[in-house]
Formats: structure tokens, sequence, C-alpha cells
């Protein structure tokens, strides 16, 4: 899942999942042309890259209609949706509407996995000492919050990386953007060479667990379309008729996950500036609502928000950018309808509507913060959970892991 792949969360749109098709042109010798032409053939013009989106760091998008938990599949056996979130500890308000409310409904209806993704976070400089204390805070927020399944440590997202790395050409990770951009940032030629090769780890996340779908936001697109390549690339080399002969079922050695498009939606917004996106990397905290943020400190950077002099309050002007964003908090906070809200707030004045914003939030919010501390004062459950996460979701990678290296000439283990 990578540095975004599971941070930007995204709402699910209600009709089935756009399949990116695969390219079925093949070359003189048999190979698919992609294949055999140079590396670098990512690309970007397919319908994954042509919707708006939100990273396997949250990233997301808020839907302003109320959303509805996809409809289940008529077969008995569910499909499986994988994404992961990275271990920062602090997760804000964008984060929680825009994903983790939509992670729950999702699992009503799919089977999930969602991960801790520890391995992704030190693909920069990190603190070591923070690392393991970051996991476990994000781990019970999301317990907190109702996803039910956290998972990290599973020792076979690393062998499969190493696998693929193996079936990936060079020019395929060159070509990926965030590693032009974040390494550009990070000092060029100093940075590590896992910052190049992480996109072969998230697609290890994605492939080990055999996903029909993966949430994708804006900055994430890329790397999916990398994953989906890559899956066919190793079944072409190593699947069907060459896998049967060591033994093997034969067939597609993994299954070539979907993208799970969002609808078009409005995100939620900075509190200090309504055209920018609430983010956790913006240099003024007073720009967001942390989950975990105490009564006092919410009520204070809701007073303090960037409002406008206009009289009364609406939906949809485009010159009150801030005044749409704090009435869509409120509406998908306080579960009212968009014309609910529109009805309720028309006549009000900033200095009555901002209080009955901070009652809803802080309502919102105490059962969510409650559940974090019981969670986090019980260091045994936490761990607990965790590991029982991490036990179910190795049974199934290793059995993944077990047909890869079957399909690739090793002796069986």
């Amino acid at each position: 899942m990578g540095r975004a792949l599971l941070s930007h969360f995204l709402i699910v749109s209600n009709s089935s999942p756009r399949l990116v098709s695969s390219l079925k042109c093949r070359s003189r010798g048999g190979l698919p042309s992609k294949y055999c032409k140079t590396p670098g053939l990512i690309r970007q013009n397919r319908n994954l890259a042509t919707h708006n989106g939100c990273g396997f760091r949250c990233y997301c998008n808020v839907s302003l209609s109320e959303p509805t938990a996809p409809v289940a599949s008529s077969s008995s056996v569910k499909k499986r949706i994988v994404s992961g979130v990275q271990p920062t500890g602090s997760i804000h308000l964008g984060n929680y509407l825009g994903a983790i409310k939509n992670w729950i409904a999702l699992q009503n209806s799919y089977e999930t996995l969602f991960f801790i993704v520890d391995l992704h976070a030190i693909t920069l400089p990190y603190d070591t000492q923070q690392l393991s204390k970051a996991t476990r805070e994000t781990a019970a927020i999301y317990l907190a919050c109702g996803i039910d399944n956290s998972k990290s440590h599973v020792r076979a997202h690393v062998e499969l990386m190493w696998l693929l790395s193996s079936a990936t050409p060079i020019g395929w990770l060159n070509k990926m953007i965030q590693f032009k951009e974040k390494s550009h940032k990070a000092g060029g030629e100093n940075v590590g060479v896992a910052l190049l090769t992480y996109p072969v780890l998230m697609a290890s996340d994605i492939l080990l667990y055999q996903s029909d779908f993966v949430p994708v936001g804006e900055d994430q697109k890329q790397h999916l379309e990398l994953t989906r390549e890559l899956a066919e690339r190793v079944n072409y080399l190593y699947g069907g008729r060459k896998w049967k002969k060591l033994g093997g079922r034969g067939g597609a050695i993994f299954k070539v996950p979907e993208p799970l498009i969002p609808p078009a939606g409005a995100r939620v917004m900075s509190l200090t500036d309504g055209l920018s996106k609430m983010s956790k990397s913006a240099p003024s905290d007073q720009s967001r609502i942390n989950l975990l943020d105490p009564k006092d400190v919410i009520a204070n950077k809701i007073k303090r928000c960037k409002t406008d002099s206009s009289a009364g309050l609406e939906f949809d002007n485009l010159e009150r950018p801030e005044c749409n964003n704090l009435l869509s908090i409120y509406q998908l906070i306080s579960g009212k309808t968009k014309g609910e809200v529109a009805e309720e707030c028309q006549n009000m004045n900033w200095g009555t509507f901002k209080p009955l914003l901070t009652d809803a939030l802080i309502e919102h919010l105490h059962p969510i913060q409650v559940r974090y501390e019981e969670i986090m004062s019980d260091s045994a459950y936490l761990d607990k959970v965790l590991a029982d996460g991490a036990a179910k979701a190795a049974d199934i990678a290793d059995a993944t892991l077990n047909n890869v290296y079957q399909a690739m000439g090793f002796l069986r283990r």
C-alpha cells in the first residue's frame, strides 16, 4: 500500500468499481509487448487516472451525499479489500470522515484487511524511538473508531517484495512521480534505495492477499497501476503451464486487483484556508481538528477558524469556501442531510453557528477518545489484537508466498 495507499481514504461508490483493463497486445515471440519493450510503460491515461482523488498514508476525499455501504456480492464468498495506513499516531478529521468511517462500512459488505504499514514509514528519515509508539497509537485510534482487524508485522511482505523486485523493470520505478518529487525534497542521490523500491513493497502488500479491490487516492493511482502491471507480468512469466509443470495448480499466481473509484465529492478543507485540503503536514495545527484534541482545543480552533462577513450561511457558494467547508463538516458529523443543514443554518450568523459546530464535534468525538484511552491503558489487549490480526493475515500471505516460490522454481519449503 505505499506511503499513501493507506492515507488517502476514500468513499466508495455504490456502483461497482471500474476495472482498469489490461493490454492484450502481444509481441512476435508471444510475450505481451509491454513486457518486451524498454521498461517504463506505467500508463497514466487509462480509466484509473480519470477520477478525482485523495494516501497508504491515509489519503482522503469526503462525499457530501450521505454515503451508503457498497452492495454485498450475491456470492457466499465476500470480495476482499486491502488497504493500510502509515503509523503516524495522528489522525485528523479529514482522515476520519473521508476514510475511516467508510472503512467501517466496508467491513459489513466485504472481507477487509487493513494494515498499519510500519515498513513503509522508514523509506524516509524517521525517529526510531517513535516508530513503535506511533504504530501502537495509530492501531488504537483505528480500533477506537471501529476498525476491528488492524495488523502489522507480517514478514511475508518483505519476502514477496524481494521476489517481485526481480521481476520489476527499473524503468518502471524510475518513472514513478512520487519518487522524483520526494527524492528531490529529501536530498537527491543521498536518499535511501527504499524510496525507489517501496512501490514494489506496496504491490507486495496488495498481491499477497489476492485482493479484489483497493481504495485508491489521487497520489496512489500510479502505484496501483504498477501493482496491476506487475501482477500481469509475473502471471505471464511464471504462471499457467510453467507453474503446473513445477507441481503447482497452474493458472494465475496473483489476482489482478481492481481500483475502488470514489464518486466526485468535496474534501474536508483546512480551518485556516477553505481552498486547501485539511492535512497533517500543514505547518499550523490550527488548520485541522485532530481526533484526540481535547474539548477546549476543539472549541478554540473553531472559534478562531477562518470565516467571512457575508450574512447567513449557505452551501456551494464558490465565493464562500470556508462557509461551505464548515457547513459540510457539521452535516457529516451530525448525520443530517444537506437540505436539513441548509434550512437549519441559513439565517444563522457565525456567533451562533460556531458553538453549534463545536458541540457537535465534541459530542461525536468523545466516545472515540474515551475508547482510545481505554485501549492505550491496556497494553496486553492492544498487543493481542495486533498479534491476532497478524496471525490471521500471515495464514493468507504464506499461502500466496509459497505459490510464488514454487512457480519461480525454488525447492518446496
